[in-house]
């Protein structure tokens, strides 16, 4: 058994090297890999002409007028422009103050394996305090240090004139290629079952995590709420109303005594018959409340004593009813039962019903949904 369970965790372990599946279309890697072109050699050729006056010709003097960290910032600014770590102040102020703080280090530490591990931390912190935190800004600090760089000039020219050159780039491209930049989030229209996710629920989350994430606060809530909406479609959005409509339900007729049609109510514990003619077409419901609309509230016998006294059947008198068509109501919210069960809920919610009866394709009953099928329903694709 446990070598069993090792051999399951190892493949688990394996498989988590497996590279993701990355859900963007062949377009949109194009547009990322040709503004990544754009911008380096905008930044290269900027550089160069802003230093020397003239192109940069060999290693030696592109070397001197572009910096390496910005082909990562070139990915991060083109591939995920609306990363957090991609935003225009983590690009100028990470590779610019990390770069401070590699020089800081390569001139005031001897031991240079030290002054790289302490740059790397420096800039981190650095990043993490002025809000610019930019993966290349690592790389930036270390570069400083392998280059021993001991003028803090050079953080400034090339690596803030390439920062900001690039910057420029990725204004111009990301915005023409409708990707705005940097990057404002535009909340969506809320979306049907997505309402339960609050802001307040995203923050006790983003807490207990306790980490950086590379998207943005409300791009996650979006996310989360799309996602959250599209699971609601598949479970309650695709129920129609004849999967959770109770079948054969209990009916009466026009003709029937109310001394029947009470007794029904009260054996099968209903509190409504829908009621229908020989050919199951639907002309009428008798509820509780049509009931009650029969009972003199001002009489002080309790309300069993009334109820029982109105299904007697006093023939002697021809105003009191006798029969279920005397006091039904004949207008019915009814629904098809190829309905979407969704659309019944604020028929439910805000328009007071507590019982709609299903018709078939015939207009026959088929059955009938209770507030009690909804609330099962509702409490099946929540939990499901």
């Amino acid at each position: 058994m446990i070598s069993r369970i090792s051999r399951f965790g190892g493949m688990a372990f394996l498989r988590a090297f497996r590279p993701t599946a990355q859900h963007i279309s062949a377009r949109e890697k194009g547009r990322a890999a040709l503004g990544a072109a754009i911008g380096i050699l905008a930044a290269a050729l900027g550089s160069a002409w802003l230093l020397r006056g003239g192109p940069a010709h060999g290693h030696a003097m592109l070397a001197a007028a572009l910096v390496a960290p910005m082909g990562a910032s070139a990915v991060l600014v083109f591939a995920v422009p609306s990363s957090p770590l991609a935003q225009p102040w983590s690009v100028i102020g990470g590779n610019t103050l990390s770069a401070l703080a590699g020089i800081a280090c390569a001139a005031w530490v001897p031991d240079v394996s030290v002054a790289a591990g302490l740059a790397a931390g420096l800039a981190v912190a650095i990043m993490l305090a002025a809000r610019c935190l930019h993966p290349p800004g690592g790389a930036s600090a270390l570069l400083m240090v392998l280059t021993g760089a001991d003028h803090f000039s050079y953080a400034f020219n090339p690596v803030l004139l390439d920062s900001v050159l690039l910057v420029a780039a990725g204004l111009a491209y990301n915005n023409l290629t409708r990707h705005p930049w940097p990057h404002r989030h535009r909340p969506a229209a809320p979306e049907p079952g997505a309402a339960r996710l609050t802001s307040g629920d995203l923050d006790a989350a983003l807490a207990h995590y306790n980490q950086v994430l590379d998207i943005s606060r409300d791009d996650l809530q979006e996310l989360l709420q799309h996602a959250e909406a599209a699971a609601y479609r598949r479970t309650m959005g695709e129920l129609r109303c004849a999967d959770v409509m109770s079948r054969n339900p209990i009916t009466a007729g026009v003709e029937m005594s109310l001394r029947h049609a009470w007794g029904l109510m009260r054996k099968h514990r209903v509190k409504a018959l829908p009621v229908i003619d020989l050919q199951r077409h639907l002309v009428g419901i008798v509820t509780v409340a049509d009931f009650m609309k029969q009972v003199d509230l001002d009489v002080h016998e309790g309300m069993a004593y009334r109820l029982r006294s109105l299904v007697r059947q006093f023939r002697g008198k021809a105003d009191t009813p006798h029969t279920v068509g005397q006091i039904m109501t004949r207008q019915v919210r009814v629904s098809s039962s190829d309905r979407l069960l969704i659309d019944l809920v604020p028929v439910f919610s805000d328009g007071g019903h507590r019982h709609i009866p299903i018709l078939d394709g015939e207009r026959r009953l088929a059955g009938i949904i209770t507030q009690s099928d909804l609330i099962k329903a509702l409490y099946s694709a929540v939990r499901g």
